[in-house]
């Protein structure tokens, strides 16, 4: 289903949520696991459901985005410097790490200053998780390696090693 978003922005809320319904369930041949959006990146932690699936999104998403942006602000020209990288996830535990990762973003990065402030973070899945709100995020599978009160503690409990580990990759040699 193609939209553009000006004819999305004029729907009807009940055509909103039937929109969102099928975009979620189809989302173009991959499963959005979750995402993070900040000020110069953005971090998409994806299943992909058919070969070449995430190429074929990314393409998608990269274009339309650079569309809406170029009308928006009367511009021309690519947004995205380089295309995107892209890392094969092989155990749950390099999954449950990755998906770590992105939520806490904001915070390793001084995007926001303290947790609280994490929580109420606008661009990122983290809030779909935390109260187990409808979203484009598939999230029972994460869900499942945890208790309800357990997907919290597992979140927070390693923020202030990862700012510490985003503030220490600034001092090593690559």
């Amino acid at each position: 289903m193609v939209l553009k978003l000006a004819q999305y922005r004029i729907l009807s809320l009940e055509n909103k949520k039937r929109f969102d319904l099928v975009m979620k369930n189809s989302l173009y041949n991959v499963q959005l696991i979750s995402y993070c959006l900040m000020p110069n990146h953005f971090h998409l932690l994806i299943r992909q459901k058919q070969d070449n699936g995430i190429s074929k999104f990314l393409s998608n998403f990269q274009n339309s985005y650079t569309r809406f942006f170029n009308t928006k602000y009367k511009r021309l020209g690519p947004l995205f410097l380089i295309q995107f990288k892209a890392v094969l996830i092989t155990t749950d535990e390099q999954l449950l790490h990755v998906h770590r990762y992105i939520h806490l973003n904001p915070y390793a990065s001084f995007i926001v200053k303290n947790l609280t402030d994490l929580i109420s973070y606008p661009w990122s899945s983290m809030n779909e998780y935390l109260k187990n709100t409808e979203g484009y995020c598939n999230k029972e599978f994460i869900l499942s390696f945890f208790k309800k009160t357990d997907y919290s503690a597992f979140i927070f409990d390693q923020a202030d090693h990862q700012r510490k580990l985003k503030i220490i990759k600034h001092l090593t040699f690559e």
